[in-house]
């Protein structure tokens, strides 16, 4: 049985190697795509446009938008001349968020028992910057309140001293990158997979697998170890990618990620194979592997977190094998998670495992009859 599967193995390497264009496929566009991505997906807000509608003719308000012009949040300021401007500017998106200063902002920031006012104006349709813009703002407001004694607001008597785990410098680079290898991976893994037994029944040697000595099994075997290998020698050098090209630690042990990665890889070429058995052709191969990659990711933790998900979405989430891998790597990359942690998240992907690999060769052997 070891002997067929070997030449097997060795059939599915050299179908996959020869053509140029596959092999130019599982280097080039993922380590392309790492470091394009790496720079793109970033949840920070930079090269901010704020507008100013400043109607007070004190020092106090010109002081305020001075701060503004010298945060590195805020690289461009639009001064506005009139209250009818604002309209626009957020309309037309000119700028995402717009600081409206008051009249009487500087006699009331001197006087004893008045309260200084400011308006913020935040363009709501960027869901996701928005919040963060007006976050900054904020704190810049208060900074600047806390220097003028005059201003009657409470001053905290608490010194908040807070300090950030595992990311000090809260660099999105650290958490986004390594989650980069889990997406990469998957769609390397899924495409390999899902391809090798539509090709062979779109090029005509399907009919010789059936008559050769080879059982279901081997040629499941057969079918998935090369996926498999081929998947974790592009998956390796994504992650030396990582690690050299971008600086960031891998905090814990190597052998640890590579067992965690190929548990992984062997849950998403099972999800491909059974995509590839109830596939005709190629590109029907295609078309059912995009049908599973878009939920898989973006139900993964990779972009929104779970807990932020309703329950019965959560649910659903368990029996998808990137949301496990995103824990692992994530966690084995920022902080070194123990091997006990990474166990318990690998429990759900042999699990995922051994049922998309069955499904498959059910399926498989159901076509072969």
């Amino acid at each position: 049985m070891f002997f067929r599967i070997y030449h097997l193995i060795i059939k599915e390497f050299l179908a996959a190697l020869r053509d140029p264009k596959t092999r130019t496929i599982l280097i080039v566009p993922p380590v392309l795509q790492i470091f394009i991505f790496s720079f793109a997906i970033t949840q920070e807000v930079k090269n901010v446009t704020l507008a100013v509608y400043n109607q007070d003719i004190g020092a106090e308000g010109n002081s305020l938008v001075l701060r503004f012009k010298h945060t590195p949040t805020f690289t461009k300021v639009l001064h506005l001349t009139e209250r009818r401007a604002i309209d626009s500017v957020i309309d037309n998106q000119q700028a995402i968020a717009v600081l409206v200063i008051p009249q009487d902002f500087s006699e009331n920031l001197k006087a004893e028992n008045r309260t200084a006012q400011v308006q913020i104006l935040v363009d709501g349709r960027k869901a996701n910057a928005a919040p963060i813009v007006s976050g900054y703002m904020q704190k810049i407001v208060a900074a600047f309140a806390r220097e003028h004694a005059n201003l009657n607001l409470a001053v905290p008597g608490i010194n908040v001293v807070t300090r950030n785990w595992f990311n000090s410098n809260l660099d999105p680079q650290q958490s986004f990158v390594p989650c980069l290898v889990c997406i990469l991976a998957t769609v390397i893994g899924l495409i390999l997979s899902s391809l090798s037994i539509a090709r062979e029944r779109e090029m005509g040697t399907f009919e010789q697998l059936l008559v050769a000595p080879f059982t279901p099994f081997e040629i499941l075997v057969g079918k998935a170890l090369p996926a498999m290998i081929l998947a974790t020698f592009s998956a390796g050098i994504l992650t030396c990618i990582v690690i050299f090209g971008f600086g960031i630690t891998l905090k814990g042990p190597l052998w640890l990620l590579l067992i965690s990665l190929e548990s992984f890889l062997l849950s998403i070429i099972g999800i491909g194979l059974f995509v590839s058995s109830l596939s005709m052709t190629q590109q029907q191969a295609i078309l059912g592997s995009f049908l599973v990659m878009p939920p898989a990711i973006m139900l993964s933790g990779f972009a929104t977190p779970v807990e932020n998900m309703p329950d019965w979405l959560q649910t659903a989430t368990v029996i998808n094998p990137v949301r496990w891998f995103i824990v692992i790597i994530k966690g084995l990359f920022l902080r070194g998670t123990s091997v006990q942690a990474v166990f318990a998240n690998m429990v759900p992907l042999i699990g995922i495992a051994f049922c998309t690999l069955t499904a498959a060769a059910f399926m498989f052997k159901r076509r072969m009859e």
